[in-house]
């Protein structure tokens, strides 16, 4: 990746000197984009399963959420029945209550690994800008 550094000037001298120089610098940058784009594909990978555990888990809350609601509808009608009625078995509110429940639990275990996965990594590329940092850092102490 480095060019060899002239040691005498039947070489080239300063000229070749400075080309080399010019050389292995834009090589270190095309270095750093092509890491910068490897780190950047892996982090839309995991940004990618993170998210449609979000999404699962947001659609799944709002099923969850309708059937809360049509739960409600019928435990108005069952409460405003005439005395004296009595539905056989488990009214068909807590029917509905009990399978918005567990849909709400399910969206609320999905909603949370996909947070944590989330908040497991960081969607920008951390190392590829601590290494330009560094490397600017050196071009400017070096002049």
């Amino acid at each position: 990746m480095l060019s060899e550094v002239p040691t005498s000037t039947e070489q080239g001298g300063i000229p070749s000197l400075v080309k080399g120089i010019v050389t292995d610098f834009r090589d270190l940058i095309v270095q750093q984009f092509d890491f910068a784009k490897t780190e950047l594909k892996a982090d839309l990978r995991k940004t990618g399963q993170a998210s449609v555990l979000l999404i699962t888990g947001v659609v799944t809350a709002c099923l969850g959420v309708v059937l809360l609601t049509l739960m409600l509808v019928h435990l108005l009608h069952w409460l405003t029945l005439p005395a004296g009625v009595e539905p056989s078995g488990l009214p068909l509110w807590a029917c509905y209550g009990i399978v918005a429940g567990v849909i709400l639990a399910t969206s609320a275990a999905l909603i949370l690994t996909g947070k944590a996965k989330f908040d497991s990594f960081n969607p920008l590329p951390d190392q590829t800008a601590q290494t330009i940092k560094e490397n600017l850092e050196w071009k400017t102490n070096s002049k």
